[in-house]
């Protein structure tokens, strides 16, 4: 009795091997045009550089506002310190400080004695110079 060998089907390997290249096909494209691939890549580094930027001046903008915190931390304040910026502030004097009256102009003393000033001069300086 003759047996007859049956053929395979050749559509069975044409559909893997069309499927099989379609793939390939796909990730070539992803590779290249994909969201992750070489043409985006010069933007994604762009943006990084971007965010780097701005991440440094962030930075430095907390460390500025730490710098801050920290010098009002009350272990850390001189109270000698406070009270002479108190007064440079406020433009005030306290009964035991001396005072030197100076010339805006020349950033000298006007004179070594209060009892040397006269009156007149004085109330012109005063007037003359608004921070006093």
């Amino acid at each position: 009795m003759p047996t007859r060998l049956k053929r395979p089907a050749f559509w069975r390997p044409l559909a893997l091997t069309v499927a099989l290249l379609g793939f390939q096909g796909y990730l070539g494209f992803s590779a290249i045009g994909g969201q992750f691939g070489i043409e985006n890549r010069t933007q994604i580094m762009l943006d990084i550089d971007q965010l780097k930027a701005r991440s440094s001046a962030l930075q430095a903008e907390i460390d500025s506002y730490r710098h801050r915190a920290t010098l009002m931390d009350t272990r850390r304040l001189d109270p000698d310190i406070v009270t002479e910026r108190a007064r440079a502030l406020l433009n005030m004097a306290h009964a035991d400080d001396i005072i030197v009256m100076v010339d805006p102009n020349s950033g000298k003393p006007l004179s070594g004695k209060f009892e040397e000033l006269a009156t007149d001069e004085l109330i012109q300086l005063i007037q003359a110079d608004s921070t006093l």
